[in-house]
């Protein structure tokens, strides 16, 4: 007979070497292309654009994070865009930078993160302080990217989430929108809907979320051991300049369009209503409601729709300042 406790801690190896064999991996694919991509920012044309998408789609196969996007991003003809998103943790940064082309915007302490901030200065990442004495200076930086026809991807919640639900957005983030390169705002949702295989409920989303004072070493160290999917919703852009009224879209009223946007989309991706199509770009996946609509109704995506799956317990809300 085996003895008891033998298996799982058998297991408990396993997903050891599993996490750490994942890990060596991610670490010499980088190593691969990390100087390739610092020859290239020095360098004209789409190269330096282009890798990032590359690298980073590499290091979601070898974590085993499988990726279900539904929609495209937008093309803008010339005009750069603004891709917005929710945030519930470090693994967004490796499923949006494999689909989204663009500069990721993030706080600043992280430039002094060891070799994270190698691969983040690599992907031309944008850091903010968001102290009030620097915000014209780095608003400048950003405006600057997209004149020179950058895309950028924004976390507007300021803060990372337990996945349960989409936090607040801050309206102030979205300034950018009103640079004078005209971007167009495209929302992106993201939810880790699989592990192991199986549906994600509410008693295992912690072990996917980073929050509170959660270090991003003994999270991997966990998850780093599992098989994951995130399913992404790239949604209709808007353009606040065209609305269907005729009207300018303001800062507060694009905030409050995108933050609902994408609550309805996190609930439907939690609650399994999108079934297994994909929408075609410029199309709003089905029961959404349209940019205008959401800021006519004032309503809450969280608020109106199922807190989550059946069976799951209440929303905790949690959050700190990390992404």
């Amino acid at each position: 007979m085996t003895p008891a406790g033998t298996a799982p801690r058998t297991w408990r190896v396993l997903g050891s070497l599993k996490m750490l064999g994942r890990a060596l991996l991610v670490f010499a694919w980088t190593m691969l292309l990390l100087p390739i991509q610092l020859i290239l920012i020095g360098r004209n044309g789409q190269a330096k654009r282009a890798l990032p998408l590359r690298y980073w789609s590499g290091v979601a196969k070898l974590i085993h994070l499988d990726l279900n996007v539904i929609g495209t991003p937008a093309d803008a003809s010339g005009r750069p865009v603004v891709f917005v998103s929710n945030h519930s943790s470090w693994l967004d940064i490796i499923a949006l930078g494999a689909v989204l082309p663009g500069c990721f915007i993030a706080k600043g302490e992280i430039a002094s993160w060891p070799l994270i901030s190698w691969v983040a200065n690599a992907g031309r990442t944008i850091f903010v302080s968001r102290s009030r004495h620097s915000t014209a200076r780095e608003r400048e930086a950003l405006e600057s990217r997209l004149e020179a026809g950058d895309n950028l991807i924004l976390f507007p919640e300021g803060t990372t989430s337990d996945g349960a639900r989409v936090m607040p957005f801050r309206s102030s983030f979205l300034a950018i929108a009103e640079s004078k390169a005209k971007p167009l705002v495209q929302p992106v949702t993201i939810v880790y809907d699989r592990l192991d295989w199986l549906p994600v409920c509410r008693r295992n989303r912690p072990l996917i979320s980073w929050y509170g004072d959660m270090d991003i070493g003994s999270h991997y160290a966990r998850v780093g051991q599992h098989e994951l999917r995130a399913t992404i919703i790239i949604d209709k852009p808007i353009d606040p300049d065209a609305t269907e009224d005729g009207k300018k879209l303001g800062r507060k009223a694009l905030s409050a369009t995108i933050e609902t946007r994408i609550g309805d989309c996190a609930a439907a991706i939690r609650q399994g209503r999108l079934g297994q199509r994909r929408s075609v770009i410029g199309s709003v996946p089905a029961g959404l409601p349209a940019a205008r609509e959401t800021v006519a109704s004032g309503a809450s995506a969280v608020d109106d729709a199922p807190a989550d799956a059946p069976g799951e317990a209440p929303v905790m809300e949690a959050s700190s300042e990390k992404h």
